[in-house]
């Protein structure tokens, strides 16, 4: 194993050599699993493509990096994948706090309900990725987001490979699952392009209750040379059908278990419990049945099925549909000396958020004795299209010891959200995988615009053999605006997100050949959400948003980080300290269920101060065996109470641990490989993770642990090229709460925010290239 410091340009170098190399050069050359970011004056990491390989197949890429220092990431399924479950924070911030690109095409902030972007497992099949680049503290100038405020993740595709080479596998395991994989790759052609095209269909059923998570996926890409130039480009589609699990408490945890689930495939308790909670007899007398939120008050008897109590307790169903299609078209090349890159890229999204809520019956009601077929439920979804379209520039050149960058992105979204509603019969729903059709109500719809503009400049200085300096700005600018088409609370109006000064300035010294310190500062922001859900200023009434788009401040962020990367012998590490201070927090609050969509309550409200330790590393104990570990510690808290516009304090949070992030994240990881034999036996540690921001509520600690194993055959003739992999996630078949915040989260209180993990599950994967 090559064992040598990388600098971060030299990792993206890199993962994209490795992503051309054919199956044979790879299983005689093992690359670097993680990369550190030699050189860098922040702390970088990067996943190989070998790492990619090594993990089941249709694996988010998101959570490839939970091995490296300060990654929180939860899923509530085993690949990492089911988009409402997933989560991923670094240094307390959470995913709409940090930056996402493919092939520096951005990618959103990769929230649920996306409205300026898709998430990476949509954009991209696994099997076609190179690599990851992770930037904790803050992502490079050049990063094309404006949601970075905590860090950077940035994805690369695989390059056409110079030789014709086809690639095929067949996974299956686990919950039905199956999975095709199909790529071919062309080969250097006459005109001394190259081109790949690349097919992936996955399904599975849900690993409790009933439904599936299935999608296809298609692309393509090509490199052409043509004169000093380079062009390149891809095409992704992707189609995502994926039944949604219920979203717990620790209250019906308690009272139901940890496989509970929605009540799909039971129609007729479904129809009960909406019967039972729309009944107005139910609420009424001294003693009523339910209280004000449909729970049974314990008096009479109980008007839900089975365990059910309360109204929320199981809904009949639930999924999220998306149609995806990003692509890209990019020129590199040097001109006059000056080192220049220019991509044109569009996205377009059709999507629906799909619920079957009691709440609202379908129009002719059908309670008991009714002759009407339409249910006492209906059909709610929450549906989204997206079409943006943007150019990013970067360059760079040398004068004398300095290299100077510079760049820019500029991106136009239209983006349409509706809340609507569908009617179901009584005798039988209809699938909550296909796209809905006339509704027969339409809540609310409305046309967001975002135009962003962001610039930036920067000066590496080598000052000398040993002393590396580097500093720069960004200037950013986000102008959204809204419309409503139909329905109400009615929202118009515009808000912006502006800092034209966002600098970025640190340093390496190097002290031998295997030691260098690195420090930085930098200060970044967070734009507005542009939506009528989630954290945004639209998220409101009128009068709600008038209130507050004239004194409301984008969330900004400073971060001091320094750090030591080193070796000794078959021994490579990092290790780093940071504190960062997080201004003008925005918290969004909500009565109810948070599935209901009632109206949100925005405001910043003050900050949030993170310090902490951060070290990784490997050790190579001989050809065969190599161990792998990193532990992280992160105190993070809030900064104010929560106070009225009078200064009343209304809630205590000052000091309070900051939701969702834990203080002590620790993975070890132990490879063996041999002959064709390989195996890696990795553990991750998280410790107790609060969801209310006053701290009274909490999942506890977990240690989990996954295995790879497999055989690769290295010998020449039919079978050359085939290779047999296993790989068991929840190793120990640990049972707990993965998923906070699936709902947001609150002050005080239990609430219905809490997703559980994937018990043990075991996946087998066939591929061969030829």
């Amino acid at each position: 194993m090559k064992s040598a410091l990388i600098s971060g340009a030299s990792a993206l170098a890199l993962l994209l050599a490795a992503s051309a190399a054919t199956a044979a050069e790879d299983a005689a050359t093992i690359e670097e699993l993680i990369i550190y970011g030699k050189g860098e004056s922040r702390q970088v990491q990067a996943i190989s493509t070998e790492e990619i390989q090594r993990v089941a197949p249709g694996t988010s890429p998101i959570k490839m990096v939970q091995k490296l220092p300060g990654v929180n990431f939860q899923s509530a399924d085993a690949f990492g994948a089911y988009e409402w479950s997933t989560r991923i924070s670094i240094r307390a911030f959470n995913q709409n706090q940090l930056g996402f690109t493919l092939d520096g095409v951005p990618l959103g902030d990769m929230s649920y309900g996306n409205h300026n972007g898709l998430h990476i497992s949509r954009a991209i099949a696994s099997e076609d990725l190179a690599g990851v680049e992770l930037a904790q503290g803050s992502g490079a100038l050049s990063v094309a987001s404006t949601s970075n405020l905590g860090g950077a993740l940035k994805f690369i595709s695989r390059t056409p490979s110079d030789d014709f080479g086809a690639d095929i596998a067949v996974t299956a395991g686990s919950s039905q699952m199956r999975r095709v994989f199909l790529r071919v790759d062309t080969g250097e052609l006459p005109g001394g392009g190259r081109g790949s095209i690349s097919y992936a269909d996955q399904r599975a059923d849900k690993w409790k209750g009933q439904g599936e998570q299935n999608q296809k996926q298609f692309g393509m890409k090509f490199v052409q040379p043509l004169g000093a130039l380079t062009i390149s480009g891809f095409y992704n589609f992707s189609e995502r059908r994926e039944n949604d699990y219920q979203d717990l408490s620790l209250d019906m945890l308690s009272r139901l278990g940890a496989n509970w689930d929605n009540n799909t495939g039971r129609w007729a308790d479904a129809v009960q419990i909406a019967r039972a909670y729309q009944n107005a007899a139910n609420y009424a007398g001294a003693s009523p049945i339910l209280d004000g939120a449909g729970c049974w008050t314990g008096a009479g008897a109980n008007p839900y099925p089975g365990k059910v109590k309360c109204v929320d307790d199981a809904y009949y169903d639930a999924a999220g549909l998306r149609d995806d299609t990003l692509w890209a078209v990019k020129a590199d090349g040097a001109i006059a000396g000056i080192d220049l890159s220019a991509s044109v890229y569009g996205h377009t999204n059709d999507g629906q958020g799909v619920w079957y809520t009691p709440y609202r019956a379908s129009p002719n009601n059908g309670v008991a004795g009714a002759t009407s077929q339409d249910a006492p439920i209906s059909t709610r979804t929450t549906e989204y299209t997206i079409d943006r379209m943007g150019v990013v520039f970067n360059g760079g050149f040398e004068i004398g010891d300095h290299r100077v960058g510079f760049g820019a992105w500029f991106e136009t979204n239209d983006f349409t959200q509706s809340r609507r509603f569908y009617a179901q019969n009584l005798s039988a729903p209809s699938s909550s995988l296909n796209f809905f059709t006339g509704p027969f109500f339409t809540q609310w719809s409305g046309e967001f615009s975002t135009d962003t503009r962001t610039f930036y400049v920067e000066d590496v200085w080598t000052v000398s053999d040993q002393l590396k300096v580097n500093f720069g700005f960004k200037s950013v600018s986000v102008e959204s605006s809204t419309k409503t088409l139909i329905g109400s609370p009615v929202i118009n109006g515009s808000i912006t997100s502006e800092e034209s000064f966002l600098p970025q300035v640190g340093a390496t010294w190097s002290l031998s050949e295997e030691s260098e310190i690195f420090a930085s500062y930098s200060r970044n922001m967070r734009a507005f959400a542009a939506a009528r859900t989630g954290l945004s200023p639209f998220a409101t009434t009128q009068a709600g948003f008038d209130a507050i788009r004239k004194t409301l401040k984008p969330e900004t962020s400073r971060t001091l980080e320094g750090g030591w990367r080193f070796r000794s012998g078959g021994f490579r590490g990092v290790a780093a300290l940071y504190y960062v201070t997080f201004d003008d927090r925005l918290i969004g609050t909500s009565a109810g269920a948070g599935i209901v969509g009632n109206p949100t309550i925005l405001s910043n409200v003050g900050g949030v101060t993170a310090k902490g330790f951060e070290a990784t590393g490997d050790y190579r104990l001989n050809d065969e065996w190599s161990v792998s570990g990193s532990y992280a510690f992160n105190d993070s808290t809030y900064d104010d109470d929560i106070r009225t516009a009078a200064g009343v304090v209304t809630q205590r949070i000052r000091g309070k641990t900051t939701v969702d992030s834990p203080k002590h994240l620790l993975n070890g990881e132990v490879r063996f490989e041999r002959d064709g034999w390989y195996a890696t036996l990795s553990a991750n540690y998280v410790s107790e993770r609060y969801f209310t921001y006053t701290n009274d509520k909490s999942v506890p600690s977990r240690t989990t642990a996954d295995l790879s194993f497999g055989y690769r055959f290295e010998d020449q003739g039919p079978m050359e090229g085939l290779e047999i992999q296993g790989n068991v996630t929840n190793l120990t078949d640990e049972s707990y709460i993965s998923t906070l915040g699936s709902n947001g989260f609150g002050y005080s209180g239990d609430n219905m925010t809490l997703l559980t993990a994937a018990p043990r599950q075991l996946f087998v994967t066939v591929r061969k290239r030829f």
